[in-house]
This record gives C-alpha cells, sequence and structure tokens, in this order.
C-alpha cells in the first residue's frame, strides 16, 4: 500500500504570530520505495513524520494509506492504524534496559491479538531479518549502537505495516554503521513491499534510496542524491 499526502498544511501559533511547519506537501510513496526526506533543522522533516504517522493532525491536506483517508480518523482508529498498517522507527531506539532483543518486539504482542508463541516466532525471524540472528536473549547492553538501531527497525516490523515512518537513523552512528542501517532500511522496504520515509540529515548514504526530495520552510522540492555533498 502506498502513502499518499496531498496538499498538506501545518500551522502553529507561536506567541502572538502563526508559524507554518508545513506548506502544501503533497508526496506520494509507493509500496517496495524508499523516499529519503533531507533538510536543515527547523525545515519540517519532523512535522512531515508526525502528521504522516497521525500524531498530528494537519491543519489542511489530506493523508491516505493505501485507499483510506486518515486524515479525519479518530483517536482510537489513528492509535489502531500505527498499531497495524504504520510503523515508525524513532531516532534513538529507547529499548527497555530488562528485556532481551525478542522482549522489546513482544511486548506490545497481545494489544494485536497474536499468541505469546506466534509473537516469539515472529520476534526471532525478524531479529534474523536485520541480522541479528542468535542474539535474540540478549539485553541492550551487550549490543552495539548499530544492533540496537536493528531492534528498533525490527520492532517496527513486527505489525507488518504498510508504511514505514524512519526518524534519523544514523544520527548516532558513524559512517560504517549509518551505511549498513539505511542499507538495511532498503532490503527490508523492499522484501516486505512497504512504502517507507526516511527523514534524515546525513546526506553521505542516499545512493542507497530510490528517491529523495528536500524540505526547506515546509516546503518540499526534489533533490538528486547523487549530487548532495
Amino acid at each position: 500500500m502506498s502513502l499518499t499526502m496531498y496538499g498538506v498544511g501545518l500551522d502553529y501559533p507561536d506567541g502572538e504570530r502563526t508559524v507554518t511547519a508545513l506548506d502544501d506537501v503533497s508526496l506520494r510513496v509507493a509500496p517496495g520505495e524508499l523516499l529519503a526526506v533531507t533538510g536543515p533543522s527547523g525545515s519540517g522533516k519532523s512535522s512531515l513524520l508526525a502528521v504522516a504517522s497521525g500524531l498530528v493532525r494537519p491543519t489542511r491536506g489530506s493523508i491516505s494509506v493505501g485507499d483510506s483517508d486518515v486524515t479525519d480518523m479518530s483517536g482510537r482508529e489513528l492509535s489502531g492504524l500505527r498499531l497495524t498498517r504504520i510503523g515508525i522507527v524513532f531516532q534513538q531506539p529507547n529499548l527497555v534496559g530488562s528485556l532481551t532483543a525478542a522482549e522489546q518486539l513482544q511486548v506490545t504482542e497481545h494489544m494485536r491479538g497474536r499468541s505469546a508463541r506466534k509473537a516469539r516466532d515472529r520476534a526471532v525471524q525478524l531479529l534474523a531479518t536485520v541480522g541479528l540472528a542468535g542474539k535474540q536473549h540478549r539485553r541492550p547492553h551487550r549490543l552495539s549502537g548499530g544492533e540496537r538501531q536493528r531492534v528498533n527497525i525490527a520492532r517496527a516490523l513486527m505489525g507488518s505495516p504498510e508504511v514505514l515512518l524512519v526518524d534519523e537513523p544514523t544520527s548516532a552512528l558513524d559512517q560504517e554503521r549509518g551505511a549498513r542501517i539505511v542499507e538495511l532500511l532498503r532490503e527490508v522496504t523492499s522484501h516486505y513491499g512497504i512504502a517507507t520515509v526516511l527523514v534524515t540529515h546525513d546526506t553521505r548514504h542516499l545512493s542507497h534510496t530510490d528517491r529523495t526530495v528536500s524540505i526547506v520552510d515546509g516546503r518540499l522540492s526534489e533533490a538528486d542524491p547523487h549530487h548532495e555533498d
């Protein structure tokens, strides 16, 4: 399923004035496509992810996941959407120190109606997919920064999402580990046929993406990932 945003705007009050965080944003991300969104701090990247995930309602415009218009969904419906159709990879993995890698993935599976055994099997399978085979019993302190980010990605895939939203996944990693994470996102996007949006300020790894757009002052424009500095 695709992610489509059409004419999306987001305004918020700032004292006596109104700030426009997103200004007439339109884009479509196809199944199996990895789209990178670049831009400086304060350009609107985080706002774009927030409205795409339903965590913030846009001031105007429409957002669809597949054939479902999510713009006017209730809070409960949006929570269900994030649980079953949208995966979110946060900038910081925020793993629970007392849980193993597999348990990080299993912790919300009862909300999806999956049995404990099926959840455990699914977690082990996904950890292997992201390159952590045999490490499902390790707790965060026994994982490297790159491995913790891989757990973060696997956790977002647990609900078999149609859309994957990824926030600055390489910000705390060196160049080599960052490249491996973006390569992994490329692989899972293609393998599972997910529409993936990768927000990043790091332009070193954009050659692994299918398409790049730039956002400045809340407005999108096409960019060429092979000519970024």
